[in-house]
């Protein structure tokens, strides 16, 4: 029985293109944009992640996420260093800053000041040259991203280069030396992301009265981070978290906050309905286009039960072709545009098992359609003038 299923429905060509072109389509879109919104939510906690050795962050009382910047005084940190659990305590900056390239261009990026003495609040990895390089007078450190996208240099005779080791930016009038170039989350804003010390930082942006962004801290030897963050509060009146609890409130912030969620979670229905509809239909036509060849084997004693076998095979076979058939489509898009500029989708298993349910909900709901007029359909009914 099972071999006449598949025989019918690789038979008609068309309606089975229809139906798995219908999935396809449908598994992209229910793919594509989950792997944005993990994207951008990445992006979001980067910050957080990049920075992988301090456990603490301290920062103004009114900061909601990772992605704002309420500045405090430089005092603040010699507060947070008298704390009882706290191991150490360094400056960060971070600020947006206009930056002048050679050819008088001009973009927004943004700045990140570390310690002085360790540099710690550094990115996780380079690319080319040596973080230590940032204590050289005037240098700076760029991202991956930003060197390859609005910073590069345009070429006289046309076209552009990544921006590289010797390269020179000007900041608030300021002579910039590009020594290293860094790989990074990018910013949730998607601009270019420059280091330099935290003292250097300052006098680039001489026009603010507040500089130090944050404290990044880190918890003595058998404390407790969460714990030691509340005793931070309550001696300095400063916010402090965890890393992960500060990742877990930028989330929560951005998904409450924006309408991220909302939209791309409307897209994600829109393709699972139109999915589902469009698959319905085309497999109804086809379970019409056969209702002979099901009312000669009811007549024949094949019972409700095997029939219902048959147009479950079916409905499974093409929604397993037109699902992996979406899936492959989604990572070869996402393979294409791995590092290059603009949104990076991420798909995890965690999208892939979600799409795959949703794809087998659109398929069974098809299928049972079919099923419902095989069981009424009368054994007698197809040999009838």
């Amino acid at each position: 029985m099972l071999r006449i299923a598949l025989t019918m429905l690789l038979g008609d060509k068309a309606k089975y293109l229809g139906i798995v072109t219908a999935i396809a389509l449908s598994s992209v879109i229910m793919i594509q944009q989950p792997a944005m919104l993990a994207d951008m939510l990445a992006q979001t906690t980067g910050a957080i992640t990049d920075i992988g050795l301090p456990d603490i962050w301290v920062m103004d009382p009114s900061v909601r996420s990772a992605e704002e910047n309420r500045a405090l005084r430089d005092t603040q940190l010699h507060r947070v260093r008298g704390v009882r659990g706290v191991d150490w305590a360094v400056p960060f900056f971070r600020g947006g800053q206009k930056v002048r390239l050679e050819d008088g261009e001009t973009t927004q990026a943004q700045l990140k000041g570390l310690d002085d003495a360790t540099l710690i609040g550094g990115p996780p990895g380079m690319v080319q040259g040596r973080l230590e390089d940032l204590r050289i007078p005037d240098a700076v450190v760029v991202d991956e991203a930003g060197a390859k996208g609005r910073l590069a240099v345009r070429l006289p005779q046309g076209g552009t280069r990544p921006l590289g080791v010797g390269d020179v930016l000007e900041l608030n009038e300021r002579r910039a030396v590009v020594v290293g170039v860094a790989r990074s989350t990018p910013s949730f804003m998607s601009q270019p992301v420059l280091f330099t010390t935290y003292t250097r930082a300052k006098t680039y942006a001489v026009s603010e009265r507040k500089l130090l962004s944050f404290v990044l801290a880190k918890a003595r030897l058998g404390e407790a981070p969460e714990a030691v963050a509340r005793r931070i509060e309550r001696e300095t009146g400063l916010k402090a978290y965890s890393s992960e609890e500060f990742k877990e409130v930028s989330l929560e912030h951005i998904l409450k906050h924006t309408n991220m969620l909302m939209n791309l979670g409307f897209v994600v229905l829109i393709g699972f309905a139109v999915g589902a509809a469009v698959t319905g239909q085309v497999f109804y036509n086809f379970t019409l286009d056969n209702l002979r060849h099901f009312g000669v084997l009811k007549a024949m004693g094949a019972s409700d039960a095997a029939l219902t076998g048959m147009i479950l095979v079916q409905a499974l076979l093409a929604g397993f072709v037109g699902f992996g058939l979406g899936a492959g489509a989604s990572v070869l898009q996402v393979a294409a545009a791995a590092g290059g500029m603009g949104p990076q989708p991420k798909i995890t298993w965690h999208i892939l098992a979600g799409s795959g349910a949703a794809v087998l909900l659109i398929v069974c709901l098809a299928a049972l359609v079919s099923i419902r007029k095989v069981r009424r359909l009368e054994p007698g009914a197809v040999f009838k003038p």
